[in-house]
């Protein structure tokens, strides 16, 4: 993998490119989640035809189900899938969240409330004050726990957490499996996507300080042992580290530049953190980070989120969501998210959007998708997502020449003036 850095603001945006044996990525770009190998009722062909660069694919879901080892045998996940550009796989991390900390609580890793102590917190950082005076080295934080192995396994949870990795059960059967970072590494080199990512520990935002603390050595060794098994592998993937430290900005800045001196091709900045700061720990993550190298923002969808991260520096940002909304019949446009299944489109012959160019809205009217949603008709969901698909890899597109002709804050204002 190579970047090439074309062109950086003065508030940190940036315009590159990322080139990988399957394809050259325009950045800023937009990476949907293609989770079992498969967009959620879109042919890949039909993907890359609405603009998709790269998807991003689910290590801890293809180990489940079909197993790595029949990837490898079909030719990786490029054949396997039919998939001609680049793709980038997660390590299986925020699986562990999901069926750990978060399993039937109702949490995200994104939360929609924040404390006024963190913001003040990140604002005085931000602010260039002597924040550094109370910041440690990951290596130097103190041991949170007493238990052997720090095993943690929250009430209800389908994972138990040591220090050696993760014992999970199967959502699908109830199997019982074990990730570490060696076995994460080793299933995403089989998978062969062009870029792939270190093993982590993503934690919910509403976890102490005193917990972050011990997740955050964790991902710390974790990262180290990763990186010792892709190098001991070898092969022309790229391996990025992952920054975590949930809401805390010490704990943040200390993950950035503990992973920032490790040798990983780029770097991803991981939940868990408050919605309303997303750009602000994106912004001071950045600061530590190696401007050479690619970063990537996990998990991140919304509108106004993704140009958070890009006026904060991120180069690449993964979610499901064209997809999600697709399937649920809500499509995006410049005006802001639109219901399909309102009865008040039972009569519009209008396409989604007048000067869209995608398969969608060139070929069906706003009557016809609002028609297949409410008879739950499995085409809605195709057309529905195909151009959410397309709507995305427009923004991002747009996002990129705005930044090439400095007006990307202008470009940002008009466009969430216009979207919220």
């Amino acid at each position: 993998m190579k970047f090439k850095l074309e062109k950086t603001t003065k508030t940190g945006a940036r315009v590159g490119q990322i080139t990988t044996a399957h394809g050259v990525i325009e950045t800023p770009a937009f990476v949907p989640v293609a989770t079992q190998a498969a967009f959620k009722g879109v042919p890949p062909e039909a993907a890359k035809a609405a603009g998709t660069q790269v998807i991003f694919a689910n290590t801890f879901h293809l180990h489940l189900s079909p197993g790595e080892k029949v990837v490898k045998a079909a030719g990786g996940v490029h054949k396997f899938m039919n998939w001609s550009g680049p793709i980038m796989t997660d390590s299986g991390g925020f699986q562990v969240f999901s069926l750990g900390a978060a399993y039937g609580q109702g949490v995200s890793k994104v939360a929609t409330s924040k404390p006024e102590a963190d913001f003040r917190r990140f604002t005085h950082l931000l602010a260039g004050s002597d924040a550094d005076e109370n910041l440690l080295p990951v290596s130097s934080l103190g041991r949170a726990g007493d238990a052997e192995k720090n095993i943690s396994s929250p009430s209800g949870s389908l994972v138990k957490i040591d220090d050696d990795g993760v014992d999970f059960r199967s959502p699908r059967d109830g199997s019982l499996h074990r990730l570490t970072p060696e076995s994460s590494i080793a299933i995403q080199h089989d998978l062969g996507a062009d870029i792939i990512l270190a093993f982590d520990e993503c934690t919910t935002p509403q976890a102490p300080h005193e917990y972050q603390v011990e997740a955050l050595r964790r991902t710390d060794a974790w990262a180290k042992r990763s990186l010792a098994e892709h190098e001991r592998l070898g092969g022309e993937q790229a391996l990025y580290g992952i920054v975590q430290g949930g809401r805390f900005p010490d704990l943040r800045t200390a993950s950035a530049r503990a992973t920032a001196a490790l040798n990983f091709a780029g770097f991803a900045i991981g939940g868990s953190f408050n919605k309303e700061d997303i750009g602000a720990v994106v912004e001071l993550v950045n600061a530590e980070l190696p401007p050479d190298r690619p970063r990537h923002l996990l998990g991140i969808g919304e509108i106004e989120d993704i140009f958070a991260g890009v006026a904060a520096g991120v180069d690449t940002l993964d979610c499901v969501t064209p997809t999600r909304l697709g399937r649920h019949g809500t499509v995006e446009t410049k005006a802001g998210r639109l219901n399909l299944i309102s009865s008040k489109l039972a009569s519009d012959f209008a396409p989604i959007e007048a000067d869209c160019q995608c398969h969608t809205c060139q070929n069906y009217s706003r009557a016809y998708l609002s028609h297949l949603c409410r008879s739950r008709e499995m085409l809605s969901t195709t057309l529905a997502s195909i151009h959410n698909l397309h709507f995305y890899a427009e923004l991002m597109k747009g996002i990129r020449q705005a930044i090439r002709d400095d007006r990307f804050t202008d470009f940002q204002t008009d466009f969430l003036e216009s979207y919220l």
